[in-house]
């Protein structure tokens, strides 16, 4: 066992919290702090139990709830083992940037593989959004997107038709909204976007490589151009075992002089 490991597992406090949760919240912050890197193995069930001074069971509780939040992966056979996974994706709310940039940024090469491309009808959803009229004809384009070739998302984007005149024929395996400014001079400026959890059903199941009911985050989202003319309405559902949301608040100066009231008494 490395010196790391000796140190970060180290007997566990009686009288503190659970045991599977101390074990849970110090491989956590090992993996944080760089202690322990991504593809880092760890020991054997059987001598991590013993090293900690509890059962397998305790120690396999602490493993699975590390695996569902993404920060370990488990794999079997002769050359499996506990491993600490590769860091999160990081979905950056603060700024409004395409996929493949966030990507890019964070060091990581993105990819694309279109699952459908077709022009139907807009429902009423749909047509909410983009500020059509029920029925008006919108092009609908299915992704799988990728980070180092491995599945990340799925993408699903609605474009106003008439407005895109063509989309379909042009190259959609690299980004959109590059595409959209480039060959039609429309660059996303605002997008309102709204997160939820849920848990993964096939056939997205299976284009994720996740098991059924696995957690995924799905990202609504309407981006508008500098006019307020919406360009996309879209449905993404992400890994959740590969993804991060980071989002920067600021207290505004309505904020500051509404802190700054006397409260009223009661």
């Amino acid at each position: 066992m490395s010196p790391t490991l000796r140190r970060v597992l180290g007997k566990l406090d009686r009288g503190g919290p659970p045991a599977y949760a101390q074990i849970e919240e110090r491989l956590t912050e090992a993996i944080a702090v760089g202690d322990l890197k991504a593809g880092d193995r760890l020991p054997p069930e059987r001598d991590l139990a013993e090293r900690l001074g509890v059962s397998r069971m305790t120690l396999r509780q602490a493993l699975e709830s590390l695996e569902r939040r993404g920060l370990l992966r488990r794999t079997v056979g002769r050359l499996g083992g506990t491993f600490v996974a590769e860091p999160k994706i990081e979905r950056d709310l603060t700024a409004l940037a395409g996929l493949t940039q966030q990507l890019v940024r964070q060091g990581h090469q993105a990819g694309a593989r279109v699952l459908s491309s077709d022009e139907g009808p807009s429902g009423q959803r749909t047509a909410a959004a983009l500020g059509l009229p029920v029925g008006a004809p919108v092009f609908e384009v299915t992704r799988l997107r990728l980070s180092d070739g491995q599945p990340l998302a799925v993408e699903r984007s609605l474009f106003p038709a008439a407005r895109f005149p063509g989309l379909l024929s042009r190259p959609l395996d690299g980004s959109l909204y590059e595409l959209l400014e480039r060959e039609y001079g429309a660059i996303p400026r605002r997008a309102v976007e709204r997160l939820e959890p849920l848990l993964a059903e096939q056939p997205v199941a299976d284009l994720l490589g996740v098991k059924s009911g696995a957690p995924l985050l799905l990202v609504e989202r309407t981006a508008f151009d500098v006019s307020g003319s919406a360009l996309e309405f879209a449905r993404d559902v992400f890994r959740g075992d590969r993804t991060q949301v980071r989002v920067e608040s600021r207290l505004t100066e309505a904020n500051l002089v509404e802190s700054t009231l006397p409260t009223p008494s009661r």
